[in-house]
């Protein structure tokens, strides 16, 4: 029988959880390890804890599943924090690369009243800073900037891998979501997208994290990049 609201932990598990499943990457506690930065008996521990609550469920394979409580649980506080995080870009000035980790803190303590005054303030907006979808926007599917070709038309979508650190790469290079432009270079070291006469350059570890439409669009991988289960504190680049 689940509780009527996770705690603050059960839910940073279930966020978590939700992530990965957002990035087509396996909910297995390895993983939550890596994105959480956590030790493997820390995440089984509480991997029992979500069990017994009925918010998650083990497949065949071992793998977690959400339960219908877990995944209202994990939507839940996953709309709360890109609602705040549009709200502090938009409406306070706050720049995207700096409201992640605020969006953290705040997500746990949010009551239905101030969530549907932010819903007002921001608008038709759809997406948070970083362009993941608000509540039951749809998610549009990209592919990783590292693997279209060079001369390729983009359209940033989004950022997969949200550490704040990273977020200030981000910004420094002049990517963000909404960014069109044309793949210039695509080496072994780095990847730049060349827009209204501005190059703009990562690492190409970095651009595997970044999500875009790209025409031609390269054909679809079989695996996804290990740089997206990594946590807001450690990421390659």
């Amino acid at each position: 029988m689940s509780h009527e609201q996770a705690t603050v932990a059960e839910e940073e598990y279930l966020q978590t959880m939700y992530w990965l499943r957002e990035a087509r990457l396996p909910i297995t506690a390895a993983n939550m390890a890596r994105a959480m930065q956590l030790s493997a008996p820390t995440v089984h521990e509480m991997v029992g804890r979500l069990e017994a609550d009925g918010y998650v469920s083990r497949k065949d394979d071992k793998s977690l599943d959400f339960t219908e409580s877990g995944h209202d649980h994990a939507a839940g506080v996953v709309k709360r924090h890109r609602l705040i995080e549009r709200f502090l870009t938009d409406v306070l000035g706050i720049p995207w690369d700096e409201v992640h980790e605020e969006a953290e803190r705040l997500e746990h303590a949010m009551s239905p009243v101030l969530e549907e005054r932010m819903m007002v303030a921001i608008g038709n907006a759809s997406t948070c800073p970083h362009g993941h979808p608000i509540g039951e926007a749809s998610r549009e599917q990209g592919v990783p900037l590292a693997d279209v070709e060079e001369g390729a038309r983009v359209r940033v979508l989004r950022f997969e891998n949200e550490a704040e650190e990273l977020l200030h790469y981000l910004m420094d290079a002049g990517l963000r979501p909404g960014l069109e432009g044309r793949l210039a270079e695509s080496g072994g070291e780095e990847v730049a997208i060349e827009a209204d006469g501005t190059r703009h350059a990562v690492t190409r570890s970095v651009a595997e994290t970044v999500s875009v439409i790209a025409d031609p669009s390269p054909p679809a991988r079989t695996a996804l990049p290990d740089q997206l289960v990594l946590s807001r504190d450690r990421y390659g680049r």
